[in-house]
């Protein structure tokens, strides 16, 4: 009789779609474009003139996982402050530029890896393309063409009657043509709506029309709930049709919860490897332990875990053991204990009370077989919980 292997995949699945062809540039260290990983980016919302605490907000970023960060560069305080923050910064960072050109000339001297103009809301961009375009190219800084529903050209608002995707896409190509014309290619496109219907029509067109790489965003998303829900489903559209590059979640929160919810839209589509996932429940009325809180507590307990598990955390005899079954780890809960699973294989039953310290123990050793370096802060949770634990 032929066996099934259960568990996480040895192997990230084929994606849903091939990767569009696009032109590959480098954002410092980081590849974007061409065959590259899609990049999680995020911006600072410190004062940039701050540079220790913009410094400190970068590295919370780096540690959740971004890889390129934008910071405000709207004075000529701010501007000053960019060659520390850029000398200094674990990930590449990107001049973000509105109102003045002469603050591109400024963050390409700092050493910026990359420069965001606004094209909509700079004074006389297009006079200054030349000079910009002679400049990057001596640095060898590239470009981001960042075009903006709330901030687009009034020639072609005026045009298009209001911020259409062929508006906001005629807007990013007239823009590249013109650096284009001065031997200046190394260039990235964005074009933003808080509309994920009109963004998403917006990049299939730059899709089909050019072979720059894309950084994909919904601006003005909203709070956090609305704005994770927003993103998830424009940029799930678009990366499943293999359009975007780059990507930013916009969100009214803090800049490392942006991170998180790049990070996880990615996993879901099998853009990067999963870390911790949870399968649980939604619960219902079969449900005979509380599965809301053993879901939370059990993602506390592990959300520092150094290696890619799928935990599932199940309520009833239903579809518990079978989810249990099919995770590294997991627990089909009822009558008051929960059977743990290992690998597909039932290896203990625990009293509800110990359902979460033993998923945390198991996973633990788990994590200890794959040669993990385990957080301190896991080591003594376990220690607390059960002190007969030994973690090598």
């Amino acid at each position: 009789m032929s066996t099934v292997a259960l568990g996480m995949p040895t192997a990230p699945p084929p994606p849903l779609a091939k990767r569009r062809h696009s032109r590959q540039l480098m954002v410092g260290p980081v590849p974007v474009g061409g065959d590259a990983p899609v990049s999680v980016q995020s911006m600072t919302t410190t004062p940039t003139t701050d540079i220790d605490r913009t410094l400190q907000q970068i590295a919370e970023l780096t540690a959740a996982g971004c890889q390129i960060v934008r910071v405000a560069v709207p004075s000529a305080d701010d501007a000053a402050a960019l060659p520390a923050i850029a000398a200094k910064s674990q990930i590449p960072v990107i001049a973000d530029i509105h109102f003045q050109p002469k603050y591109v000339f400024a963050a390409i001297d700092a050493g910026c890896a990359a420069v965001r103009v606004n094209p909509g809301n700079i004074k006389k961009f297009d006079d200054k393309v030349g000079e910009i375009a002679r400049a990057a190219q001596a640095a060898g800084t590239p470009i981001r063409i960042g075009v903006n529903a709330g901030s687009l050209d009034p020639r072609l608002l005026e045009k298009y009657g209001k911020a259409t995707a062929e508006a906001l896409v005629e807007s990013a190509l007239w823009e590249c043509s013109l650096f284009e014309e001065h031997g200046f290619g190394d260039i990235k496109i964005s074009v933003k709506h808080h509309d994920p219907v009109v963004m998403i029509a917006a990049y299939r067109q730059l899709a089909e029309q050019c072979d720059y790489p894309l950084h994909l965003g919904v601006t003005e998303a909203g709070p956090a709930f609305q704005g994770t829900v927003k993103s998830a489903v424009a940029f799930g559209a678009l990366l499943a049709e293999g359009i975007g590059d780059t990507i930013r979640v916009s969100l009214s929160a803090p800049p490392v919860e942006e991170v998180k919810v790049g990070t996880a839209i990615l996993e879901s589509l099998g853009l990067r490897e999963r870390g911790l996932e949870i399968v649980s429940c939604p619960s219902c009325g079969r449900a005979q332990v509380d599965v809301y809180q053993l879901a939370e507590e059990v993602t506390a307990g592990l959300a520092d875990l150094p290696v890619p598990l799928r935990v599932a955390v199940m309520g009833c005899v239903v579809n518990g053991p079978g989810e249990a079954r099919e995770a590294d780890l997991g627990v089909a809960s009822g009558n008051g204990k929960g059977q743990i699973f290992v690998r597909g294989e039932v290896i203990k039953t625990v009293p509800e009370s110990q359902i979460v310290e033993t998923l945390i123990e198991e996973a633990l050793k788990l994590a200890d077989e794959l040669g993990a370096e385990l957080p301190e802060e896991l080591r003594e949770l376990v220690a607390e919980a059960r002190p007969t634990v030994t973690v090598h």
